[in-house]
């Protein structure tokens, strides 16, 4: 191999060689394994491709390991997948394949490995590895991958046009790869992302998602979202990021790029948190900013309620996107609409009221949401820059001390409504839950302590009128 394998991955290799020569079978390994591990990187999913039947290939294979793995065949499609180990290996016969227009599901049929390497989206995925006992371990390089992985670009191995006209999902694949590896894309592939970028319409938004996700995640995915927007192909997947570009300037006044903003934001996020939903939360926590700019000659331009828009968006664009819409949305939904609460205490002197209520409306979130402020802090003035972090400091140094004290995060007010109900002799209805918030309105507001005893004092107190008016 012209690459290091572990002893386990090199009797793995040697065990596929055998069974491909019993079948008389050449095969390879193929794509993102040769890749990674030429570039140093760890892989444990292995793409095997031989001409003949993967599944045949994969079946014999199976039946010289011990333990016996589990075998999963996708008659279907041809190909076959096994365990051993920690690898996850499939297997495909050599195909060649056409496109219709109108989707980028292709008509398959079965060919050479040429034929194989032909139909792969990038020249650093079109490299193979002999498996054939006579030249076991050579690589193939039909393209000149090896030259790009070693210029770290990102070029497709046939004319862009056809490479993205067939399969659109190559083009938000380039900008992936570009963004997790930090690789350059080359002039002509990233000129045929721009041309053929509204074809990603017959790309089902899971796919889609799925590669967005992947970006979003990468070291810097700044740059990642620059590409996207460069190729157009962010107008297509968030038009609502894509409007937040460019600066308007009245009588001399202008605002700040809110798109590049929001970019320094997430890049800021990402050297501090692995948190996919945290840095969706980043995202989108500018959203509605487009809507809600509005300037005054007095004050200049503003955004007021820019969060309350955000925060209307999030479920819209989860939907949108096929992304999931439980607790995670609701995640974002909560840190997006809460972004703007703890930098808004240092504007004036901090309550232990509004500490309070910050923690209470945070719960167990309250550090992420302390996160993704602290990233927010993008100020170019430098002088401006040390004020809002040490604002950010004297909060966070607050939320401490309440929190210690009243123990706030996931709290539920001492006095229930099942106690509400059993003392007053009621049934459920609104009187139980106007008592049960004017209690925890109170210990917020800091009137009483945060205990049963007083709490239940509090409600024989306020009780009364609230009962006599229902």
């Amino acid at each position: 191999m012209l690459f290091n394998i572990e002893p386990y991955e090199r009797k793995i290799f040697s065990l596929i060689s055998e069974a491909a020569e019993e079948l008389d079978f050449p095969t390879y390994v193929v794509g993102g394994f040769v890749r990674d591990r030429l570039l140093g990187r760890t892989s444990k999913d292995i793409d095997v491709v031989c001409v003949g039947s993967g599944i045949e290939l994969a079946t014999k294979l199976s039946e010289k390991l011990r333990p016996a793995p589990r075998l999963v065949v996708f008659q279907r499609f041809g190909t076959a997948m096994l365990k051993h180990k920690e690898l996850e290996i499939e297997f495909v016969g050599a195909r060649k394949e056409s496109y219709r227009s109108d989707s980028r599901k292709p008509a398959v049929e079965n060919g050479t490995l040429e034929d194989d390497l032909n139909r792969r989206d990038f020249t650093i995925n079109a490299l193979a590895v002999s498996l054939n006992k006579h030249n076991f371990g050579s690589l193939i390089d039909s393209f000149g991958g090896l030259d790009d992985l070693n210029s770290k670009r990102i070029v497709t191995p046939l004319d862009p046009g056809k490479t993205f006209s067939d399969d659109p999902l190559r083009m938000l694949r380039a900008i992936r790869f570009s963004s997790q590896l930090d690789f350059g894309i080359d002039p002509l592939t990233l000129e045929g992302i721009s041309q053929f970028s509204n074809r990603l319409v017959i790309v089902s938004k899971e796919r889609i998602t799925t590669e967005v996700n992947k970006i979003i995640l990468s070291r810097k995915p700044s740059n990642g979202f620059k590409l996207l927007e460069e190729t157009g192909l962010l107008k297509e997947i968030l038009p609502e990021l894509n409007n937040l570009k460019g600066i308007e300037i009245k009588d001399n006044i202008g605002h700040k790029d809110n798109f590049y903003h929001t970019l320094e934001v997430l890049d800021n996020l990402a050297q501090e948190s692995n948190n996919l939903w945290l840095r969706w939360a980043a995202i989108l926590h500018d959203i509605g900013k487009a809507s809600a700019k509005r300037f005054h000659k007095d004050s200049g331009w503003t955004f007021h309620g820019h969060e309350v828009i955000s925060t209307k968006w999030v479920p819209k664009i989860f939907k949108r996107l096929k992304l999931p819409l439980d607790h995670k949305m609701k995640y974002v939904q909560k840190i997006v609409s809460l972004h703007h609460r703890p930098i808004s205490l240092t504007k004036e002197n901090i309550s232990d009221s509004a500490v309070r209520r910050l923690l209470f409306d945070a719960g167990e979130d309250i550090d992420d949401l302390m996160t993704l402020c602290k990233a927010d802090i993008t100020s170019k003035n430098e002088s401006k820059k040390k004020r809002y972090r040490e604002n950010y400091d004297v909060v966070k140094v607050k939320l401490i001390e309440i929190e210690e004290k009243d123990h706030l995060r996931n709290w539920q007010p001492p006095v229930s409504g099942a106690i509400i109900m059993e003392h007053f002799n009621i049934k459920p209805g609104r009187s139980v839950g106007i008592i049960k918030t004017a209690i925890r309105e109170a210990i917020l507001d800091g009137i009483i302590e945060n205990d049963y005893d007083t709490a239940f004092a509090y409600m024989e107190k306020i009780a009364v009128d609230i009962l006599a008016k229902a």
